[in-house]
């Protein structure tokens, strides 16, 4: 056989390998896409019972209630319309968790319309201040950044 031949073959076994690889990630991780939706595109077409989801928009302002066993949280999404989804979490609120503020919920619809959540991520605004200067003046915070940087080096 000459060379060329064995070349050729080499590379047709490569890009074969390559195709191969390429469909086995895909099949392994076709469960694990998680699809991103806002409230008006739940509301308008609302994935299948049970897929896993991502639900993201602000949390309606008077809709957060919590139940009795202190841990169960009750709470509607909305977006850009009057459209508001209803979210029930069970489990330790993020810290950046209020009403007003933005919010994507991993979980998925249950037949009853209700959006069962098994993790929150809050999101802050741009004005964004750590519990730790809050009320500080900007010298006042630079100066207790630098403080304890110093520490570091």
């Amino acid at each position: 056989m000459k060379a060329k031949h064995q070349r050729l073959i080499l590379v047709i076994i490569a890009l074969v390998a390559i195709v191969g690889a390429a469909l086995l990630a895909a099949w392994s991780l076709r469960n694990q896409a998680n699809y991103f939706f806002l409230p008006e595109q739940m509301a308008s077409a609302p994935p299948e019972v049970g897929q896993p989801v991502r639900l993201g928009g602000m949390v309606k302002p008077g809709s957060i209630v919590t139940e009795r066993d202190g841990v169960t949280v009750n709470f509607f999404v909305t977006g850009n319309t009057a459209d508001a989804i209803p979210v029930r979490y069970s489990g330790i609120l993020p810290d950046l968790f209020v009403e007003g503020s933005g919010v994507v919920a991993e979980g998925s619809l249950n037949p009853d319309g209700v959006f069962m959540a098994t993790n929150l991520l809050a999101k802050h605004d741009e004005n964004y201040v750590p519990k730790e200067l809050e009320g500080m003046g900007t010298e006042q915070a630079a100066r207790m950044a630098a403080d304890t940087t110093v520490g570091l080096q």
